[in-house]
């Protein structure tokens, strides 16, 4: 487990943009259980993270049409509500980071972690969007 002293500034990074932050299994079973979409983004604290994922998330909120529920789990952290998360992105294998965009429970669009590698922020965003446009 990390220190909560070193996740805080990651976590907060999310959640200024006005993520929700799950921390238990119920947390995130409720949180899919809403109707409309939602935006899971699975946190860590690699740096793909802080250079692609975090910013591509926030960028993606730029667009005109955007998830119902912005909502992350933090990796390394925040065990039972990344379980859950991840249990929900099957057949996705675990990866962190990771986004996931959820209509009415159901998993409809998958950004695994070799997709945010060595990608910029834009490009992932944008991917963001172009989903965000089909199924929001």
């Amino acid at each position: 487990m990390y220190p909560a002293e070193l996740v805080k500034p990651m976590r907060d990074d999310l959640a200024m943009a006005g993520f929700e932050e799950l921390h238990t299994s119920e947390a995130v079973k409720n949180a899919l259980a809403q109707s409309g979409t939602t935006l899971v983004v699975v946190n860590s604290v690699c740096g793909c993270a802080a250079a692609n994922a975090r910013p591509a998330a926030k960028m993606s909120l730029m667009n005109n049409k955007k998830p119902d529920h912005i909502v992350t789990v933090f990796a390394g952290v925040d065990f039972e509500a990344v379980d859950a998360a991840r249990n929900a992105m099957i057949p996705f294998p675990p990866s962190s980071p990771s986004m996931a965009l959820f209509k009415d429970g159901e998993l409809v669009h998958m950004i695994e972690r070799h997709h945010i590698e060595g990608r910029p922020a834009e490009i992932i965003a944008e991917n963001l969007t172009e989903a965000y446009n089909e199924f929001c």
